[in-house]
This record gives C-alpha cells, sequence and structure tokens, in this order.
C-alpha cells in the first residue's frame, strides 16, 4: 500500500508509559518500511521549548509546538509519533483539525500506580505539596472523549498495548500488514505439501 504520513499522539499522565509505547511502534512502523520520528514531550522541552514554564499559556504554546512539526512531518509523508503529556483537550482538538490525519491515543494509567512506579518520587512530592501545579495531582488533566485508542497500561503489558495500536492504524489502512518473511517460492512449497495429503 502506498504509504502515507499521519500523527499518532499519545497523550496521559506523566509515568504513564507514552514513550516506551512510542518506540515500541516506532520500531515495528520502521519494520514495515515506514518513515518515522518520534518527538518526546521531555526531549521537546529541553530543545525546542527551552525557557518555557508550566503556566496553561506555557503548556499550549509548548504543545502547539510539538504539533506545528507533527504537521509538517505528516504533510511530507512521515509519520510523527508525539508523547506528551498535552493536559488540555482544547489545544489536542485544535491540532486534530489542522493535522487531519491524527490518532489519539489516551494512555491511561491511575494515579496510586503512577505514585508507585514514580522513580523520581515526583507525585510523592506533589501529593505532599512540595510541587506546585503537577499535572494530575493540583494542575488538571483533562482525559480524551473520543481517542482512537485507549490503552490501559496498569493492566496491559506495554508490547500488549503497542500490539492494540497497530492493529487499530491496520483498520483504518494507515499502515500495512507486516510483509511476509517468506518468498513466494516458498509460500508455494508449503501449499503444494498441504495439497498432497489433502490439507488444502
Amino acid at each position: 500500500m502506498e504509504q502515507k504520513g499521519f500523527t499518532l499522539w499519545f497523550t496521559g499522565l506523566s509515568g504513564a508509559g507514552k514513550t516506551t509505547l512510542a518506540r515500541l511502534v516506532e520500531t515495528e512502523l520502521s519494520a514495515r518500511g515506514h518513515k518515522v520520528e518520534v518527538l518526546d514531550g521531555d526531549v521537546i522541552r529541553t530543545n525546542l521549548s527551552k525557557g518555557l514554564g508550566f503556566s496553561k499559556e506555557d503548556r499550549d504554546t509548548n504543545i502547539r509546538r510539538i504539533g506545528f512539526v507533527c504537521n509538517l512531518l505528516t504533510r511530507n509523508d512521515v509519520v510523527a509519533i508525539a508523547a506528551a503529556i498535552s493536559p488540555y483537550r482544547e489545544v489536542r482538538d485544535e491540532l486534530r483539525r489542522d493535522i487531519g490525519s491524527f490518532v489519539e491515543v489516551y494512555v491511561s494509567c491511575p494515579i496510586e500506580v503512577l505514585a508507585e512506579r514514580d522513580v523520581k518520587g515526583l507525585y510523592k512530592k506533589a501529593l505532599a505539596g512540595e510541587i506546585k501545579n503537577f499535572t494530575g495531582v493540583d494542575d488538571p488533566y483533562e482525559s480524551p472523549l473520543a481517542a482512537e485508542v485507549i490503552v490501559e497500561t496498569d493492566t496491559e503489558t506495554p508490547e500488549e498495548s503497542a500490539a492494540r495500536i497497530i492493529a487499530k492504524l491496520e483498520k483504518m489502512s494507515l499502515v500495512g500488514s507486516l510483509p511476509s518473511r517468506h518468498s513466494k517460492a516458498d509460500e508455494e512449497e508449503v501449499t503444494r505439501r498441504l495439497e498432497a495429503p489433502g490439507y488444502v
């Protein structure tokens, strides 16, 4: 199938597994011959959005910058994978309208599980009031109302979640099936052997 660009947008709370899933999906799509770029929220903040804080205005600016790059990549037939908390629904919906070919993945995980997983102890500090404006604790996170895919990383393995995302992309005809590792001659030989005893 002809490969077209699209944006795969991972949204969810800090530590939910957005980057892990983005990298797994990137590996799979690259294996299928797609040109793929991952835009990770943490990396963008230290480069493209250096100097921005965590006010609503700054968060929106950061997400719009990521969206702008995704739009450019998508228009040039690259699969743009964004992994960013992107807490505000309005800005995500704005990007969906601007980009067009936009698939939203909500990476869902309860706060209690995130706090347990959190190696940096950020949730513990935020819950204790030591860190202010922490998304999901004392700053809002607006979950998607109509995400194309919802994965629940407290009950699914990363591989299971990634497989569900790939299956959805196939169903939407955005990616083709993985090419067969067998040659046409191999397939014909298997068919011939199965035909002999009457299996096919």
